[in-house]
């Protein structure tokens, strides 16, 4: 069975979140981005994956059909970690993260999907099978830099249900208003995403302290100072999370090796597809670290998550998922959790294919 075409189609969805789409450089957007990557073999089976995008979709697409699919077209698409380990090598010159690694994550996790519809099995199966049905969730906010604006949607996602709460916030206010507002039963996570050095991250780590922090994400830039983020951890005893901005597994080995994580965060999109996600995931299980993957996203990248933490979660995984609210879904209901928990796709491969309707209506 050989790889005979590779596709792309970009869906841009618009969303609400109760905030202004106000915002830096690349964090101004008003739509929900996805790259999907349609893989069609020689036997007419089509897989799909996806590819992280955001605000560099055009570079991600260039990379994916430029490099990676005239290597790959011709390719046995049943080969999956042989062709991984083949195009990382043949690509290495045009950089080994990045760009070049979301454009393979996408064609990846189209060929476990392929995979899977070929043994007419969910992709969870192939993986070893389930260790669970449900999958807990947490609601992951969008950024508001408003006490107010925070404090009203904390309880919002309080009140869906949600008993894990991730911000997306730099100061104390705004945290202090999700705590008060979520109450002493309910866990607070802040992603800080990489804006301090490693003095005022420990500043401001021993600021948020008081608010019981489940943990604290990506508090220090570069995020691959994986000896200052150890250092501020067991300087602070506050809990660490990262790894959504690591690419391959040997980031991973990297960052658990300095001890500088309670809870790793690999993004199926961006480390490599499910074939270094699975390679990240095994390093964990060694090390004792929590594996959370970072997923907030609604294309396959999402539905390879539900699978991959199903089978090869470590106890305390949960999936995130964006607290906004999207025009429309690729994937109707599986993308929405119910008591706090999402379902875990069934059908072969990834277990649904994205809706074409979706796909032409939003297409960009």
């Amino acid at each position: 069975m050989k790889i005979a075409r590779i596709d792309s189609h970009s869906v841009k969805v618009p969303y609400t979140f109760g905030g202004s789409h106000k915002g830096e450089g690349l964090r101004t957007w008003t739509t929900n981005n996805i790259l999907l990557v349609r893989v069609e073999t020689d036997t007419g089976l089509v897989g799909w994956g996806e590819a992280f995008c955001y605000g560099c979709t055009d570079a991600v697409k260039a990379a994916l059909h430029n490099m990676v699919a005239p290597l790959a077209i011709g390719q046995d698409a049943r080969d999956i970690a042989g062709l991984s380990y083949d195009l990382q090598q043949k690509l290495h010159l045009f950089g080994r993260y990045g760009l070049t690694i979301f454009a393979l994550s996408g064609l990846d996790i189209a060929l476990w999907d392929i995979a899977g519809k070929a043994a007419n099995l969910p992709l969870y199966r192939l993986l070893g099978g389930a260790r669970r049905d449900g999958l807990p969730a947490y609601a992951s906010l969008l950024k508001y830099r408003d006490p107010e604006k925070v404090a009203a949607r904390t309880a919002q996602a309080v009140a869906e249900g949600y008993r894990h709460i991730k911000l997306h916030e730099t100061e104390e206010p705004e945290v202090r208003a999700a705590r008060e507002a979520a109450g002493d039963g309910v866990a607070i996570m802040v992603d800080t995403n990489c804006p301090w050095t490693p003095e005022q991250a420990r500043h401001m780590t021993l600021k948020l302290r008081p608010y019981d922090l489940f943990w604290l994400e990506e508090p220090i830039f570069p995020p691959e100072d994986f000896t200052a983020i150890a250092k501020l951890r067991a300087g602070t005893g506050v809990a660490m999370a990262a790894g959504e901005n690591l690419c391959t597994s040997f980031q991973f080995r990297e960052m658990l090796a300095a001890g500088a994580v309670d809870y790793a965060q690999p993004s199926v999109t961006k480390v490599g597809g499910i074939t270094e996600f699975l390679k990240v995931a095994t390093l964990c299980d060694a090390a004792g670290v929590t594996l959370m993957p970072h997923s907030p996203y609604f294309g396959p990248g999402f539905l390879a998550t539900l699978h991959l933490l199903a089978a090869h979660g470590t106890p305390g995984g949960m999936i995130e998922r964006y607290h906004m609210d999207l025009e429309a879904s690729l994937y109707g209901e599986l993308i929405m959790p119910k008591d706090g928990r999402f379902a875990l796709p069934t059908g072969p491969g990834l277990g649904r294919d994205p809706d074409p309707d979706v796909i032409k209506t939003y297409g960009a």
